[in-house]
């Protein structure tokens, strides 16, 4: 899935001033998020699409890119990473399942990787749960749900210069495509 055309949303107005904040940490991102996520008025403007996933473009600090998500029942991203960002993301309605790799995977000059046993790892995320995580964070998120809506805040630094998508059929992992931000225009 790509991203379209940032759309113009302002922050909680505790955010900090992008033009004056140091790069933010992954603590600082996942505080942020966390912040979003408990904005009631934030939350209730995301249009909600039945069939696809909505978003909406927000200020996050520090310079970082942050991004308002909305995700109709039985939809995901697929297996990604966010290559040399770090990122953080809270659920603000809803659930969410993080599926997630806890190996670290080689970032460039391979195609297919088998994976060893052990590496997976999954996550529930009700209302008010989240995570940070590292740069090569490999992941899937989904809404598993048959018939409620889930609503995320995300915010990654330094904004994202691309995203790897991958493929996965049982122990192996294939590289698929590489998104850069201009693809998401």
């Amino acid at each position: 899935m790509s991203l379209p055309s940032p759309s113009p949303a302002s922050a909680p107005a505790s955010a900090a001033d992008p033009a004056s904040a140091a790069a933010p940490t992954q603590a600082e991102l996942l505080d942020f998020v966390r912040r979003a996520a408990a904005d009631a008025e934030l939350i209730a403007s995301l249009p909600l699409d039945p069939e696809g996933r909505t978003w909406v473009r927000l200020a996050g600090p520090g310079g970082s890119e942050a991004w308002l998500i909305g995700w109709p029942p039985g939809t995901g991203t697929g297996w990604h990473d966010h290559a040399d960002s770090v990122g953080a993301f809270v659920t603000a309605a809803g659930e969410l399942k993080e599926n997630a790799l806890a190996a670290r995977l080689p970032t460039d000059g391979w195609k297919t990787l088998e994976l060893n046993d052990g590496v997976d790892r999954e996550r529930r995320l009700t209302v008010g749960k989240g995570r940070a995580f590292g740069r090569h964070h490999v992941h899937e998120v989904l809404n598993e749900s048959a018939d409620r809506h889930a609503v995320s805040v995300h915010a990654y630094y330094p904004p994202l210069p691309q995203i790897r998508r991958y493929s996965r059929s049982g122990q192996t992992l294939r590289l698929e495509q590489v998104e850069r931000p201009q693809d998401w225009q």
